[in-house]
């Protein structure tokens, strides 16, 4: 799922990677992204569920403005995944 040829940006190097965990599945992601974007390329599209009627919620402004995407990190709830970079053995729920 990542762009490999961007029309704009051009092709993107192969990078290295981290290991994070992810609902207690480890998996290894490309280092630098957000953790949203590593996440939806792995096929993981839902953050998290509303509380109050339990709908699906991810990515929706992808700038850090909104709370659809948060998640809890390294035992920190509400983290904005958005534009909160992957990093080395991350723990992401």
């Amino acid at each position: 799922m990542y762009i490999e040829n961007h029309p704009i940006l051009g092709r993107s190097e192969p990078s290295e990677t981290v290991n994070i965990t992810v609902d207690g599945v480890p998996m290894q992601v490309r280092a630098g992204q957000m953790i949203a974007a590593a996440l939806l390329a792995e096929g993981i599209a839902i953050n998290r569920y509303t509380l109050k009627k339990h709908e699906p919620r991810g990515v929706f402004c992808g700038i850090g403005q909104c709370t659809d995407c948060v998640m809890v990190v390294n035992g920190q709830p509400n983290t904005r995944t958005c534009v909160t970079k992957v990093e080395e053995g991350m723990v992401i729920e």
